[in-house]
């Protein structure tokens, strides 16, 4: 740029007609902004160059009125020899290295700004099918086996590791020239919980986000003519309640022997709404259920430290050491009888248990807590677990199908934990359970024997729960019961 000012200055000095001295010496411009340490250098090679290009000073004009002209300062001009090529492109690069500022206040919009608002994503939506792992859905958005890698490091990730068929993951993907970068991740675990992953300068963190939904309750009241569970479809409860008010009340009354026609129960519990609709049956909060003239009831009470249990209005818990049947909504097919005469071996032979008579693959529950004290084949008795719980008490489970995945001996069991599935194996007629319950082992019968009851509520908790059972246990009071279905010609 410089040479080319140079040639051009010196072709209008030739062509003009006023001589030009030729000892003119050359003019050290000092820009704006230029450091004393650039202003040495300058001087240094000017002294160097003895033949130099200069430009000559500008007339005076007399001032015009015109439109006033911001000047915008050039960067650093400095003369080199028209000789030396190599000198002057060293020079050109270090120029280059100089900051350039201008004295105009001109508004620049960047190319690239820091942006403070969210980025805008691109957003997809992957649906998941059966088989389906990160490993194989990444790469349906652009992601990479590092991608993958990268979320798996993450902490409370397992839904994500245990991925369901027609689950639904959505990608907030960031995209480059060379890349696809995954800043956020999805999925919706329920109407109410979804999973989000985020890219933070530290990786991926994860997240669960619970909307908030809209309690009500809902009472309840129905009559039994055939069995428990129609009659409580018909009062307008799910299997779900169903299941739940035949567990609270399974301590004291053997729904698969104790049943009667006109038997009856009140419900009161709670459902949850979604921007307006139902989605799902919340905790039953109290119930009542009336056997053989006999009445029960129980109230849910969460304590202090967060533990919910159900307890009778007098404080004492509904949970028993023990339920009364291993097999739910099943049939006794054979009780207690020290004389039975055996059906397969056509033998006089003792009984020493009950036996409940289900389809084949039905769940088998624990009836306590305790420890697996043998698993395996025993005899006549098939497929065979025997719990111990606590020394004095056991509990024996034969003629299973299978048992439960993982089961082994010496392993602790919780009440109501699924040990095996109703089988056939051994000396059996038929699919069913054959249960006994042993005290110091001696064979009681399961279903008449004393149970141990649980722990009353804590005493520092009563004045609380009695404030809060009272208005539950008027409304159940208050509750009307439907009459008894009649045959109509």
């Amino acid at each position: 740029m410089l040479s080319m000012v140079g040639v051009f200055l010196t072709t209008i000095v030739l062509a003009t007609s006023t001589p030009v001295s030729t000892e003119t010496k050359s003019q050290l411009l000092n820009l704006p902004n230029q450091n004393a340490q650039q202003q040495e250098q300058s001087k240094a090679v000017t002294e160097k160059q003895p033949l130099t290009l200069s430009l000559a000073e500008p007339a005076s004009l007399p001032e015009v009125n015109a439109p006033a002209v911001q000047r915008v300062p050039v960067p650093n001009q400095i003369e080199a020899k028209i000789a030396e090529p190599d000198e002057i492109e060293r020079i050109h690069l270090k120029q280059d290295s100089l900051d350039v500022t201008t004295e105009t206040d001109i508004t620049v919009t960047p190319a690239a700004t820091a942006v403070t608002e969210d980025i805008n994503l691109n957003w997809q939506e992957v649906t998941v099918k059966g088989g389906d792992n990160l490993s194989l859905i990444f790469p349906r958005v652009g992601l990479s086996a590092r991608d993958v890698y990268n979320v798996a490091q993450t902490e409370d990730i397992k839904p994500l590791l245990n991925l369901k068929p027609d689950q639904t993951l959505r990608f907030g993907l960031r995209e480059t020239e060379d890349k696809t970068q995954l800043q956020q991740l999805e999925l919706q675990l329920s109407p109410v919980e979804k999973l989000q992953l985020t890219l933070t300068e530290s990786g991926y963190q994860a997240q669960t986000e619970t909307r908030e939904t809209d309690k009500r309750q809902k009472q309840v009241a129905g009559q039994i003519e055939s069995s428990l569970f129609e009659a409580g479809l018909m009062s307008g409860m799910s299997d779900k309640l169903i299941m739940e008010l035949a567990h609270i009340f399974g301590w004291d009354i053997d729904f698969a022997l104790d049943l009667r026609q006109g038997d009856n129960f009140k419900v009161i519990f709670e459902e949850s709404y979604l921007d307006g609709e139902k989605f799902d049956d919340g905790d039953i909060l109290a119930a009542e259920f009336t056997n053989r003239g006999t009445t029960f009831r129980a109230v849910r009470y969460t304590d202090a430290e967060g533990n919910s249990h159900f307890y009778a209005p007098t404080g004492d818990s509904m949970r028993k050491t023990f339920t009364r049947t291993p097999v739910h909504f099943s049939r006794i097919s054979s009780r207690f009888n020290p004389n039975r005469k055996h059906p397969v071996l056509k033998t006089s032979r003792p009984h020493r248990g009950v036996d409940y008579a289900a389809a084949t693959g039905t769940p088998i529950l624990a009836t306590g807590d305790g420890k697996v004290d043998f698993i395996g084949t025993k005899g006549g008795y098939g497929r065979t677990v025997i719990l111990s719980h606590g020394g004095k008490y056991t509990t024996l489970y034969a003629h299973m199908s299978r048992f439960k995945k993982g089961m082994r001996s010496g392993q602790r069991v919780k009440q109501g934990q699924t040990i095996g599935y109703i089988g056939s194996s051994g000396l059996a007629t038929g699919p069913h359970l054959h249960y006994e319950f042993r005290v110091n082992g001696v064979h009681h019968n399961p279903l008449t024997v004393a149970l141990p009851k649980a722990k009353p509520l804590n005493a520092k908790y009563m004045a609380d729960f009695q404030q809060k059972s009272q208005p539950l246990l008027a409304q159940l009071d208050a509750l009307q019961l439907p009459a008894l279905a009649l045959n109509q010609p």
